[in-house]
């Protein structure tokens, strides 16, 4: 018995040293697994049609045809880029100066957007103005913002930049309503302030996340909307809410998880301003209720928030019929400008099935571009060598890139047309 035990013995070691390799090798296949790090970097994959203006801006803009690398250790989860850019949105994001500006609606309602003058001169020469539309519940002061506008200035760009109606904490409503996914009046009014005082100014339109649900539906609201667009850029937007709500109740990548923390930050808006939403006030809309109050407090979604909510305050009977009207899904196609379409691949807010809709409408039109990198996660799009991004992110220098782009092609047209000679004698 003695010989036997001692013979046993020195193999006991050898058990432990395999379950903790073991351990350790099921813990670094999790890790590879949840940072997607075998998933390879490439070139953001580009629809679009062969046309004159592809070609200028395929030469015009390196990032569309350069690999997309983001930070080695983390940067390929779309995970942590999107808990990134909601958590710290940016780093060492600047604090560029800008004038608040105070608009009254016809409702009462006063939407208020952040003015910033260019702090260099424009690559054409020429008076430029970004009009930008933040994600759900964003303002100027966020700092994946602030950082856009410090780099657009720097470039040239003078920005506005909207407020969502209720967003901001330090601005009371002044009528019964706030921002919807997909009300385009206060945009809109920003919009028609920069014309009327800046004459002269050209306009690039651009909208992030639902920011581009509004700019999309703003300019193909009206043809009149659409003069002196340069171009519209719009930034991991989900197209149609009608389409995303059955996505966004599903574990799938998280979304119903995101889906929560999203409503919850939208409950918090809204009680913050209850006493002019739900209380004693004539205007409200008739069918805002104590009872939608109640089921406010109990939502755990942002379906249950617009149905019980948002969608009334628009009058729509139903929340298939306020997703329907409030998408700009079927006012894409009547965008004429140039209008470019990024998305991630590895968005967890946005289902690979959304992306149908910009795949087939840049197959179709040749002033649509859709752009789409295999990483990025919703609004991220951080860069940098290991660990640590850097503060410009490729998001912010392709906007910027594209729109220097657009603007250097609407230079050499109007160039050819002032040079070219009307022939004479000829039928």
């Amino acid at each position: 018995l003695k010989m036997s035990a001692m013979l046993e013995t020195p193999e006991l070691p050898a058990v432990f040293d395999g379950v903790k390799l073991a351990a350790v090798a099921a813990v670094l296949y999790v890790i590879v697994r949840c940072l997607n790090l075998k998933s390879p970097t490439a070139p953001p994959e580009l629809i679009y049609q062969d046309s004159a203006l592809a070609r200028f801006l395929l030469k015009s803009c390196p990032l569309l045809t350069k690999e997309y690398i983001p930070p080695l250790i983390w940067g390929k989860s779309g995970h942590i880029q999107t808990a990134l850019y909601g958590k710290m949105g940016r780093v060492r994001s600047p604090h560029p100066y800008g004038l608040r500006k105070y608009l009254t609606m016809p409702d009462g309602a006063t939407a208020t957007f952040d003015l910033f003058e260019p702090r260099s001169e424009h690559c054409i020469g020429e008076d430029v103005t970004m009009v930008i539309c933040p994600g759900i519940a964003n303002h100027s002061e966020k700092q994946y913002i602030r950082t856009f506008v410090d780099y657009a200035q720097k470039n040239g760009y003078r920005c506005a930049v909207l407020n969502h109606l209720g967003a901001l904490p330090n601005i009371e409503l002044t009528s019964p309503r706030m921002f919807t996914y997909g009300c385009t009046w206060e945009f809109g009014a920003m919009v028609n302030y920069i014309k009327k005082t800046y004459t002269q100014t050209q306009l690039v339109v651009v909208g992030f996340s639902l920011g581009g649900n509004i700019v999309c539906k703003y300019l193909g609201e009206s043809q009149a909307n659409q003069e002196r667009v340069l171009c519209c850029v719009s930034v991991c937007q989900g197209y149609s809410a009608l389409r995303a709500q059955e996505t966004f109740m599903q574990w799938d990548q998280c979304r119903r998880f995101y889906n929560f923390l999203m409503a919850d930050n939208m409950k918090k808006i809204i009680l913050s301003h209850r006493q002019v939403l739900f209380g004693d006030n004539m205007k409200k809309p008739q069918s805002l209720s104590d009872a939608d109050l109640s089921k406010l407090y109990t939502a755990t979604s942002l379906m249950q928030i617009d149905d019980n909510v948002m969608r009334k305050f628009h009058g729509y009977s139903s929340l298939k019929e306020y997703y329907e009207e409030e998408s700009c899904l079927h006012y894409l196609h009547r965008i004429y400008v140039p209008l470019l379409l990024v998305n991630a691949a590895d968005d967890p807010l946005v289902h690979e099935s959304l992306l149908s809709i910009p795949r087939a409408l840049s197959e179709k039109r040749e002033n649509v571009m859709h752009v789409l990198p295999l990483h990025g996660g919703h609004l991220g799009f951080f860069e940098g060598s290991v660990l640590f991004p850097e503060p410009l992110t490729w998001m912010d220098k392709l906007v910027v890139q594209y729109a220097n782009a657009i603007c250097q092609w609407e230079k050499t047209k109007s160039h050819c047309s002032d040079t070219e000679q009307p022939v004479s004698g000829q039928e």
